[in-house]
């Protein structure tokens, strides 16, 4: 299922005895207007460092430079890509937790969701990991414009990934009163394929250069 068909799903709605219901009688909850507003403004912010990066790139170019000067495209290690791996299995676990929950099935649930997070706690690891041999190769920040986005883009993926992480730990467990596993579940699995969008989309973009 499309991320776009997931956000339209209807998981509040509780139809009568005869399995029909009115949409104009329910109101989608404030946890996901909520959620498709952060990843809005989330995307906004990707997308304007993604064009201010493609810009500085271009006139770098435009200028005769190539390769050389200020602009040094950074290797591809092997760790890029098991990173990549990590947040996909990551996100399949997710999927099998909403999948899980919509057939109230608890237990299985949580432990997908559990190893949802660990993938990403992971992932995050990964992400240090590749710094640290960036810098071992002499990447630093402030070593070129390349390198400076490198860093920012990528920390700011992973600031919002622990931020996902966080959610992650408590949406198993709802509590009294509030909304139920499923919902919770199902707004974790949907911020999980943002991020791994975005992280596709940035990967591409480092990878172009």
């Amino acid at each position: 299922m499309s991320l776009i068909a997931r956000l339209a799903e209807k998981s509040w709605q509780n139809p009568g005895i005869d399995g029909r219901s009115d949409p104009a009688d329910y109101r989608p909850p404030a946890a996901k207007v909520g959620l498709v507003a952060f990843m809005g403004v989330a995307t906004v912010i990707f997308t304007l460092l993604s064009a201010a990066y493609l810009m500085r790139m271009g006139i770098h170019g435009n200028m005769g430079h190539g390769t050389a000067g200020d602009w040094r495209p950074l290797p591809k290690p092997p760790q890029l890509w098991i990173n990549t791996g990590l947040l996909a299995l990551g996100c399949l676990a997710w999927e099998a937790a909403r999948r899980l929950a919509r057939s109230g099935e608890a237990a299985p649930m949580r432990s997908a969701a559990a190893l949802g997070n660990g993938l990403g706690v992971l992932f995050l690891l990964g992400q240090l990991l590749l710094w640290r041999h960036y810098q071992a190769g002499g990447y630093f920040l402030a070593a070129n414009p390349a390198n400076a986005f490198f860093y920012l883009l990528t920390a700011l993926h992973g600031l919002h990934l622990a931020g996902g992480v966080i959610a992650g730990l408590h949406a198993p467990y709802p509590p009294a009163g509030g909304h139920d596993a499923r919902l919770r579940i199902q707004l974790c699995a949907i911020y999980w394929h943002f991020l791994l969008l975005v992280w596709i989309v940035l990967l591409v973009l480092l990878l172009s250069t």
